[in-house]
C-alpha cells in the first residue's frame, strides 16, 4: 500500500473510527473505573518511520531505567530490523503489522489487540505524530495508560478522545524531547492539562552506542572484498555515500547528478579512498546507475550487500558518510562515524541525528514545508530547498573531516 493511499484510508475512514472508538470508550468508562497504578507493561507504538525508532530509544532506555517497566514495542514488518541496532527490545516482544495490502493491515491489526491483551499491557504510548491508524490501536488496547500527542485547540488532525494522558506536541523542540515527554506523562503521579510539564535535561537525550565485535568487522571486510577484490584495510580510506531517501517524503532526495559531482571530487582529490554506495536491495539498480556513471573502479556498488542490523560494523570502519536526510543518518547515530545529512523539506532543528552528525541545511523562507500539522505532505514539486546545495559546497565540508580524521588517527 503507497503512502498516499495509507493517507487517504486514515483520513476516510479513521475520522469516523476514531469517532466511534471515541463513544465507546466513554461509555465503557461509566461501569470500569481503573485504579492508579505505575507502569510495568509498556508498549511503544510507531509505525512509519524506521529513523523514530532510533530516535525513540532515549525515551525507551527512561521507561526502562526510571520505571523499571518491561518494554514492547509496535511497528511495519519493513521497518523491523531498525530495532535491532539497539536491541533495548527483545525481539519476543516486537510485534509487526504488514502494510503491503490492506488485508494483510486489517488481519495484522486484529491479531495485535489479540496480542496487547494476551501480554496484559497496561501502558500504551503512541509515538506517531497524529495518525488516526495509531490512535484506534492506542484507544482499542485495553491499557489502563493510553498515552500521546493530542491537537488541543489546533484546528484538523482530529483522532477522538481516545488518550488518557494527552501530551501537548511541541512543534519548536526536537523529537526526541516530545518522546521523552510522552514518557514522563506515563510516569506522572498526577493529572496535568496538557501533559507535560517537566524540564527534559540535555543529558537524557543521548543515544547509547552499538556494539561491533571484531568478527563482525572481519566478515564485513570479506563482503567489501567481494565486492572490491583490491580492498585493503590498511591502505583504504572508505567513504559511504546513501543517495536514497524513503518514498515518505521523495522531495528529501538530493539530486543524483550533485552526488556523481561529489563523487568526482572526491576520487579525483584522494587516492587511497573507496567509496561505497550504500542502501538497501530494493535500491541496488539505483546505485548501480549511480556508479556506472560516476565510472571509477574505486566507486562500489555496495546497496543490499548488508543486513540493516550490520550496519553499525560498517559505520565503525567508514572514515565519514553523506546521506539524505533518511534512516542512515539515524542509524549511524549508535557509532562515531562523521556523518553529513542533507535536509531540504525537513529540518535538523526538529530532526536531526543524536549522533556525530553535520547537517547541511539552506534554510529557505519555505522551509521546513512538513510538520506534524500537514501529516508530512508537502505540495511542493520543485524541491530548491536541495537545489541550492551544490556539489562545491559538501565536498568543502567532506574535505575538512577527511583532514581533521586524519590529523588524528
Amino acid at each position: 500500500m503507497n503512502i498516499d493511499t495509507m493517507r487517504k484510508v486514515d483520513y476516510l475512514a479513521g475520522i469516523p473510527l476514531c469517532f466511534l472508538a471515541t463513544l465507546l470508550i466513554r461509555f465503557v468508562g461509566l461501569f470500569v473505573r481503573q485504579p492508579f497504578q505505575p507502569p510495568r507493561k509498556v508498549l511503544f507504538i510507531e509505525l512509519s518511520e524506521m529513523g523514530s525508532a532510533i530516535l525513540a530509544d532515549p525515551a525507551m532506555k527512561k521507561m526502562q531505567k526510571t520505571g523499571n517497566a518491561e518494554l514492547h514495542f509496535l511497528i511495519f514488518k519493513s521497518n523491523a530490523a531498525s530495532l535491532r541496532l539497539l536491541n533495548t527490545i527483545p525481539e519476543t516482544h516486537v510485534f509487526t503489522i504488514r502494510a503491503n495490502g490492506f488485508l494483510n493491515l486489517a488481519v495484522d491489526s486484529l491479531r495485535f489487540l489479540v496480542w496487547v491483551r494476551q501480554r496484559k499491557i497496561d501502558t500504551v504510548i503512541d509515538l506517531e505524530l497524529f495518525s488516526r491508524y495509531s490512535a484506534l490501536l492506542t484507544g482499542l488496547s485495553g491499557a489502563t495508560k493510553r498515552i500521546g500527542f493530542h491537537a488541543f485547540h489546533n484546528e484538523g488532525l482530529y483522532r477522538g478522545d481516545l488518550l488518557t494522558h494527552r501530551v501537548a506536541y511541541n512543534p519548536h523542540t526536537h523529537i526526541a524531547r516530545n518522546f521523552i515527554a510522552l514518557v514522563n506523562a506515563a510516569l506522572a503521579e498526577q493529572k496535568e492539562l496538557p501533559f507535560s510539564k517537566t524540564l527534559i535535561e540535555d543529558s537524557e537525550v543521548r543515544l547509547a552506542r552499538a556494539e561491533v565485535n571484531e568478527d563482525a568487522i572481519a566478515t564485513m571486510r570479506e563482503r567489501i572484498r567481494h565486492e572490491y577484490p583490491s580492498y585493503d584495510e590498511r591502505r583504504h580510506r572508505m567513504v559511504l555515500i546513501n543517495p536514497n531517501a524513503s518514498d515518505l517524503l521523495p522531495q528529501r532526495r538530493w539530486m543524483p547528478d550533485y552526488f556523481v559531482a561529489v563523487m568526482h571530487g572526491l576520487l579525483a582529490e584522494y587516492e587511497d579512498l573507496l567509496i561505497l554506495i550504500t542502501g538497501a536491495p530494493t535500491e541496488r539498480a539505483e546505485a548501480e546507475m549511480l556508479k556506472q556513471r560516476v565510472g571509477h573502479e574505486r566507486c562500489v556498488n555496495f546497496a543490499g550487500r548488508q543486513q540493516l542490523e550490520e550496519l553499525p560494523a560498517l559505520y565503525s570502519m567508514a572514515e565519514i558518510m553523506l546521506t539524505n536526510d533518511s534512516g542512515p543518518g539515524h542509524f549511524s547515530a549508535v557509532t562515531s562515524l562523521r556523518t553529513f545529512v542533507i535536509f531540504g523539506p525537513e529540518t535538523p532543528h526538529l530532526y536531526g541525528s543524536l549522533g556525530n552528525s553535520t547537517p547541511i541545511y539552506a534554510g529557505l523562507a519555505c522551509s521546513p514545508c512538513v510538520s506534524a500539522a500537514n501529516h508530512r505532505k508537502t505540495p511542493c514539486t520543485d524541491n530548491v530547498c536541495l537545489k541550492v546545495i551544490k556539489p562545491e559546497m559538501v565536498l568543502e565540508q567532506l574535505r575538512d573531516a577527511l583532514k581533521e580524521k586524519r590529523s588524528t588517527a
